[in-house]
Order: C-alpha cells, then sequence, then structure tokens
C-alpha cells in the first residue's frame, strides 16, 4: 500500500471512529468526535506546512540575537496574525551573542590538504592566522580525562567518538557530551584548540555544528567540529605517523543581543486562565535554512491550533502557541518563559513541544500525576488510529519546556522517528526539501487531536493517585 492510500485508510478509520459504541465515561463523546474530525483534517492540511516552507524561504537562518532572528520574529507576528490567532506578541530578552566569521583548517607537512569544519557555538577566535600543532587523537571524553598533561599541552586535541543510529535519538546525548565539554577539559590540559567528530550520522563531507560549554558568549577554546569523512582521514594519517594541523577561527561574540519569544492563543471561551502550551524553537544555526531544527516544530504546532480555530467554537481552555528565541545556543527562551510567565505556571494545565523534525510520531509519553493516567489511556486511544503507541509516563517534554516540566507542569513528548534526523541535523544540509509532507501532516493531526482534547476537557493532569476520575 503506498503512503497516499496509507493516509487515505487512516482518514475513513477517524471518520467512522464516533459511531463506536465502546467509548468510556471519562471521555465525553463529543470531545472525541470532534478530535477525531481535526485529526482527519490534519491529514490533508496545508496551513503549517506552509508555514515552514515560507519562514525558510522568506527569512532563511535564524542565528539567536541576530538581524536574521529579528525579521523571523516580525514575521511569524505578521503571519500569526494574519491567521486570525489573538494576543500574538513578543517577549523580548537579552542573550550573550556568538558569530561565526572564518572557520578553515588543513594538514600541514608531508601530506597537505584541506579540511572541513565548522566552529562550535561559542568558539574563541583563534590568533590571528591560525594555529599550528600537533594532533592528539582521543576515542571518548573518558579518554581525554584520563590523559596527562604531558601527553596534551600544546596540542590540538581531537576527540573520534562516533553516533549510534537510533529512532528515538537516543545515541545524541552520548555522542553529544564531546561536543559541550572537549574545549573546556582540552584546555585544563593545556591544549591549543579541540576538534570533534561531528555529532551526526551521516557520513557525508557536512560538519555539524552546535553549542559547547561557556560563560558568556564563549567558552574555553577555538573548538570545531570535522565532517565524518574528515575525522575518518586524520586517523588514518595518524596511522602513519606524527600529524600537524592549522587551525583558524574567527568569531565576533559580545555579551547582549536582543531576542525573544513569539506568543500567540486561542482564548479559551470558559476558562481563558487555563492553558495548553505547544511550542517549539523559531531560532537556527547559522549553516542551513532550519527546516527539521526547528522550523518544522514551528508549522506543525501552527498548523494544528490553527485548525482547532477554525473547526468552529473556541475550546474551554486557551491554547498558547510559543515559538522560543535563542533555544539553539543554551535556552534561553524556555527560562525566559519560565521567568516572565512563574506566576502563572500553576494554571498551565498541559506543554508539548516539537523539535525532533518531521517523520511520522510513533510513540506518545506522557508526565501525568498517578491519578489521571486514565486520561493519558483516553490519549493513547484516541491517537493509535494515527499509527501512534501507547508510550510510558516519563515524558521529558522537550528542551524549551524541560523547565515547565520540572516546575510540575503535566508535559507529553509525542515521538517522532529520528533515524535520519541526526542526517540533517545542524548542518548545511537542513532544507526544506527534507520535509515529507505526509509524514509532516500526521503530526499535525497527533497535536490536533490531543490539544483539542485536553483544551476542551476539564482534565486535571496533575491529578495525585488518592483521587478518583471523573467525567469532567
Amino acid at each position: 500500500m503506498t503512503k497516499v492510500h496509507v493516509f487515505g485508510a487512516l482518514a475513513l478509520f477517524l471518520a467512522g471512529c464516533s459511531a463506536q459504541a465502546d467509548e468510556t465515561p471519562s471521555f465525553d463523546l463529543e470531545v472525541k468526535a470532534k478530535a477525531e474530525a481535526l485529526m482527519t483534517a490534519g491529514l490533508s492540511d496545508d496551513v503549517g506546512l506552509k508555514f515552514v516552507e515560507d519562514l525558510t524561504t522568506e527569512i532563511g537562518p535564524r542565528l539567536a540575537g541576530s538581524e536574521a532572528e529579528k525579521r523571523a520574529r516580525d514575521w511569524a507576528v505578521a503571519e500569526l496574525n494574519a491567521l486570525g490567532f489573538k494576543n500574538v506578541r513578543v517577549e523580548d530578552f537579552t542573550i550573550p551573542y556568538w558569530q561565526r566569521v572564518l572557520e578553515e583548517a588543513s594538514i600541514i607537512g608531508d601530506h597537505p590538504q584541506k579540511l572541513i569544519i565548522t566552529a562550535l557555538g561559542g568558539s574563541k577566535s583563534t590568533p590571528e592566522g591560525g594555529v599550528e600543532a600537533n594532533i592528539v587523537r582521543f576515542e571518548s571524553m573518558a579518554e581525554l580525562n584520563a590523559a596527562s598533561r604531558d601527553d596534551i599541552e600544546g596540542k590540538i586535541v581531537f576527540i573520534d567518538q562516533k553516533m549510534t543510529r537510533t529512532q528515538d535519538g537516543s545515541g545524541y546525548g552520548t555522542a553529544n557530551t564531546k561536543r559541550r565539554e572537549c574545549a573546556g577539559t582540552a584546555a585544563d590540559h593545556g591544549a591549543v584548540a579541540c576538534l570533534i567528530r561531528s555529532v551526526g550520522t551521516q557520513h557525508r563531507r557536512f560538519p555539524h555544528t552546535g553549542g559547547m560549554a561557556r560563560k558568556g558568549p564563549l567558552g574555553a577554546l577555538p573548538a570545531a567540529a570535522l565532517s565524518p569523512p574528515d575525522a575518518d582521514q586524520i586517523t588514518r594519517l595518524l596511522e602513519r605517523g606524527p600529524v600537524t594541523a592549522r587551525v583558524n577561527i574567527q568569531v565576533e561574540a559580545y555579551e547582549d543581543a536582543p531576542s525573544g519569544n513569539v506568543i500567540a492563543e486561542i482564548p479559551g471561551r470558559t476558562h481563558p486562565d487555563e492553558i495548553v502550551l505547544i511550542g517549539c524553537h523559531l531560532d537556527s544555526w547559522d549553516l542551513a535554512t532550519g527546516a527539521l531544527d526547528d522550523g518544522a516544530g514551528c508549522g506543525i504546532v501552527v498548523g494544528a491550533a490553527k485548525l482547532i480555530m477554525e473547526s468552529g467554537q473556541a475550546p474551554r481552555r486557551t491554547i498558547r502557541v510559543v515559538l522560543y528565541g535563542a533555544e539553539e545556543v543554551g535556552l534561553f527562551g524556555g527560562t525566559a518563559y519560565a521567568r516572565q510567565h512563574a506566576d502563572e505556571l500553576a494554571n498551565h494545565v498541559l506543554a508539548a513541544e516539537s523539535d525532533f523534525g518531521a517523520r511520522m510520531i510513533w510513540s506518545f509519553q506522557t508526565r501525568f500525576g498517578d491519578g489521571a493516567l486514565d486520561y493519558a489511556k483516553e490519549l493513547h486511544a484516541l491517537l493509535e488510529p494515527l499509527g501512534v503507541g501507547a508510550g510510558d509516563n516519563n515524558a521529558f517534554g522537550g528542551p524549551d519546556i524541560g523547565i515547565l516540566a520540572r516546575a510540575g507542569v503535566p508535559v507529553v513528548t509525542p515521538r517522532q522517528n529520528g533515524i535520519d534526523y541526526f542526517d540533517f541535523h545542524h548542518t548545511p544540509d537542513d532544507t526544506f526539501d527534507k520535509i515529507i509532507p505526509d509524514e509532516f501532516r500526521q503530526n499535525v493531526a497527533v497535536y490536533a487531536g490531543f490539544v483539542y482534547a485536553v483544551a476542551e476537557s476539564g482534565w486535571d493532569l496533575r491529578k495525585p493517585a488518592t483521587e478518583t476520575l471523573g467525567t469532567e
């Protein structure tokens, strides 16, 4: 069966679900039927996809703190107003600013050749013209931590750890440690620069950027990621003898730059102070147009909210769409939102974030109170016809809403298929053509279904185990 036929079959199945008679009393039948109708509509919706296309085409890369990120905020405000959202606004904050100016590296000596690198966010500049030093290779941060200063002082550290490809992206955490920590540890050992194998799963000559640990705008050393083939090349050369490299990185950085969160709402018709938050991040790295990371997430949540807005009367609770700023460089938008809305976090009944590309959602995790787990079961049953399996109750939520989860806000994680996400993540290849429209629309359908169900219901998703479930 082709993909089009699969989604067509899903739409037909969903359209008939409301006629089934085996509903449990905790899920109002009219709410369930409308959620199913929204899911069916989501499978053919184009609002969200157009939002991503227009953002990535008209704005392009959106480095946090840059003029391009500001243009993206202005653009998003205009688009959200044109789509009919209410209370559209920007909530400002400032961040440390960093941008690359020059990045180049090469092997010198007996085997001269160019290397393909990209500076890591927060990299210091090298001296003008670069640094030249022998390369010392390590296979992990643990190996670097165990090394002596005598082995490293005055050299360029190279960490060659590879990343494991997984559907849920779980290989990222382990592989990403070297990106965060290499510069600081290498500096403590007297190194002059740090190179890492890109944190990614592709094997093309595209390096993956990303942030490193830093205080203010800069980290401890000049640091860059190598494309995977170049990392292999260095390893082979080292097997033949000492390798000397020249690394030249020049950056611009300063303490304060403007950023902000773009917010839009569908005000609740009876309980406007109760908030269902759905978010994404508007900024991107500067190497590409940020279609998967995270233009797609913004299109998914905007598309789902627009479907709900157009479906008739507004739900009882407010739906708040948050396009976070400055996620890539340190989760500044998520932190600012939690600080600026600290007095109303108790009224946030649910938060969800789309920030893992645009492949199909295959599992739905929750983090609800023990007394609200039957509500999780209702949502699982609602989403199952879209190919979404029941997840556990240990949802992380997402990078920007993690702070909300830690504050006690119930969160969900609609888990997308990330099997090839890290082929494109933080590379020049993160572009609009990588989005598969039908899979993107399945995401819109999932978000429209569960967001409406929670926004229209009276469910208390924080409910402790001692309370019993009711119908309201």
